[in-house]
């Protein structure tokens, strides 16, 4: 029988502002008394692996080591040495990103650089000034991720690579590429690095733009989880569905321990809709029927 293995997102699955969700240690710890694959799958560019490393070990996950994280710095990185080889950057990011392009060899370039790759974090102004320069000049432009902004606070965010190179984007006329989740290439990728069949991969995310979409278009399974971005009635303004939802992942950890597989439609998040409607919708094509069949949405203005 093969094994299932597990891409798990971060922030909103894992984490919230620094606190660790109940039931992260103790699933952590299940994959690895019962020798189940698994992978920290995070669109922060920001981080390398052993910064992650050691911020899990601050928050109360020990034992981890740089392998079992892979970053869009790194998807990016590799999209680079794969395609273009021989090719020259000019990151405008932090050190997970530069990090990730030095360990393949791609050369800093300030003068004639191939790619203008963007990431996020404290970026001063120069180098966005360069970037726009270089492109101008003839570079292509490469973001680690599509998102527009980042998570610092339940109440604050910061700007993220997607903002950054849309301002790029906007001011060479230059179109970026996006890297990252949920371009399917991050999912082949970390599925590589997992090394599981593609059949045998579930991805847990809290986001449905980027962990459910990404994992649904390769064909893996998409576990959501509510400890994140994303509301249950949330489910209904969206045609792909992930195969599961959950609570939070301390739903998970006895199935890892016991190794009894739950079934597609048991969906931990369910079962209180189930009690109050009385229905199970089994046979349902997807189990957000139950939340968005009578879901009236407003009529939008007639004119601006």
């Amino acid at each position: 029988m093969s094994t299932t293995g597990y891409l798990l997102d971060m922030d909103g699955v894992i984490y919230r502002e620094n606190q660790l969700i109940p039931g992260a240690a103790a699933l952590v710890e299940a994959f690895t008394e019962t020798g189940t694959p698994f992978l920290f799958v995070t669109n922060n560019s920001a981080l390398t692996p052993n910064d992650l490393v050691v911020k899990l070990d601050h928050l109360g996950i020990s034992g981890l080591n740089p392998k079992h994280f892979y970053t869009s710095a790194l998807n990016t990185a590799d999209f680079l040495q794969e395609t273009h080889s021989n090719c020259t950057v000019y990151t405008i990011g932090d050190a997970g990103l530069m990090a990730a392009l030095n360990d393949k060899h791609l050369a800093n370039d300030s003068i004639g650089a191939d790619y203008v790759v963007v990431g996020e974090g404290q970026v001063a102004a120069e180098r966005i000034l360069k970037g726009h320069e270089l492109i101008e000049k003839g570079a292509r432009l490469v973001a680690t991720n599509p998102d527009n902004w980042c998570p610092v606070s339940a109440t604050a965010t910061r700007p993220g690579a997607g903002a950054l190179a849309a301002f790029l984007e906007a001011s060479t006329g230059c179109r970026a590429y996006y890297l990252g989740k949920p371009n399917p290439y991050m999912f082949i990728k970390a599925r590589q690095h997992l090394g599981v069949s593609v059949d045998q991969v579930v991805m847990i995310g809290d986001t449905m733009e980027t962990d459910i979409r990404g994992s649904i278009e390769v064909g893996m399974q998409a576990y959501l989880v509510l400890t994140g971005s994303t509301e249950l009635d949330d489910l209904a303004d969206y045609v792909y569905q992930p195969t599961r939802v959950m609570n939070s992942i301390a739903d998970l950890v006895e199935e890892i321990r016991t190794g009894k597989p739950g079934d597609r439609l048991n969906s931990p998040a369910f079962d209180k809709v189930k009690s109050l409607t009385g229905k199970t919708k089994l046979g349902a094509k997807h189990q957000t029927d139950i939340i968005g069949s009578h879901r009236i949405r407003p009529r939008p203005a007639m004119t601006k």
